[in-house]
């Protein structure tokens, strides 16, 4: 037993590195598969709401396909366009960073002189060591590189969803075909209940995400803070992340804030109120809405994002924790699979 025990180990092991390699390998075929399936859980509740309206199938889904096209593509070109912005204006900040840091310099020089304490020469030359700017902004320029894959990939993406949203249904009438009536409601009632949780998850995750960045581009452009829609737009995507996208969201708006005015207290107020939703957010609503049980463990989230980082990039990385939960919620489903969803739940 001990000796099958450790051949099936292995097994898996080995099927998981084929299976990273592949992916990686095939990932211009696989990312826009992957992106239409997961558009499809979120289009197939309107899909059924139309048909229930005894709307055409046909009709249905080229509307709803339209409507989603328009408003990925308006919510794309804005990101896009205030993108660039970002990337050719973030340059001008080079002195305000050097004000910034010589005030933080001289600062903590004269506590070290107050204090009679030995230490580093606090000097703003030594915080800003050989940081070019202007690669940043460029570095931040060639990351759109990534969306602008996304947009160019958009017509196949759209091309897959017809197909998938085209043949829902006609999976339960393949699998009456294939098995005994038992087991086929047995089988299609773990399938539905799999189906109406994942939509139930995307659905709400990205509702949550867009209100959430809609909050923060409206508060970021309370405060007069540069680049409020890129920002907002940054918090939307990073909010796919539990507990780590909330922070980055949080902390990159701030530290533009710290530099961009005169005095903190902007960025502390901005820092308060969007840590403060966050907080809001993730530990009171959306438990309220999902339910604990869809809680994916910190450590699972980590290895996802790494994984999936390495599969395919910063693309990969948005698609990491939809896929873990979309893992986890299959697995609470499957019996014999029970464990696996324990282990990656918190």
């Amino acid at each position: 037993m001990k000796g099958d025990k450790v051949v099936v180990a292995s097994l898996v092991i080995i099927v998981i590195f084929i299976a990273g390699v592949v992916l990686r390998l095939a990932k211009p075929v696989l990312f826009p598969i992957f992106l239409a399936v997961f558009l499809s859980f979120l289009l197939s509740p309107a899909l059924n709401f139309f048909t229930q309206l005894k709307i055409p199938k046909a009709v249905s889904i080229i509307f709803i396909l339209f409507l989603a096209f328009l408003i990925i593509y308006l919510l794309g070109s804005l990101f896009y366009s205030s993108g660039n912005a970002f990337a050719s204006e973030f340059p001008d900040y080079k002195e305000k960073i050097d004000k910034k840091l010589e005030k933080i310099s001289s600062f903590l020089a004269s506590i070290q002189e107050k204090l009679k304490l030995s230490g580093p020469n606090w000097q703003s030359e030594d915080w800003l060591g050989e940081l070019d700017i202007n690669k940043i902004g460029g570095i931040i320029s060639s990351s759109l590189g990534a969306f602008l894959s996304f947009m160019s990939n958009l017509f196949i993406i759209f091309i897959f969803l017809i197909f998938i949203l085209a043949g829902k249904g006609k999976m339960k009438i393949k699998i009456k075909r294939s098995f005994d009536e038992k087991r086929y409601r047995k089988i299609v009632y773990v399938l539905e209940n799999i189906d109406s949780q994942i939509q139930k998850y995307l659905a709400i995750k990205t509702v949550v995400s867009f209100f959430t960045g809609i909050f923060a581009t409206l508060v970021l452009l309370l405060f007069g803070v540069d680049f409020a829609i890129v920002f907002g737009f940054f918090t939307f995507i990073l909010n796919y992340i539990p507990n780590i996208g909330s922070i980055i969201a949080t902390l990159m708006p701030v530290s533009i804030a710290f530099f961009q005015f005169e005095t903190l207290w902007p960025a502390i107020w901005i820092f308060i109120i969007l840590s403060s939703f966050q907080m809001t957010v993730g530990n009171i609503i959306e438990p309220r809405l999902m339910g604990e049980g869809l809680g994916l463990s910190t450590l699972v989230v980590l290895f996802f994002l790494f994984f999936w980082y390495w599969l395919w990039g910063i693309p990969g990385m948005i698609l990491a924790v939809p896929t873990a939960a979309i893992v986890k919620i299959v697995c609470n489903n499957i019996p014999s699979l029970h464990f696996v969803g324990e282990l990656l739940s918190k």
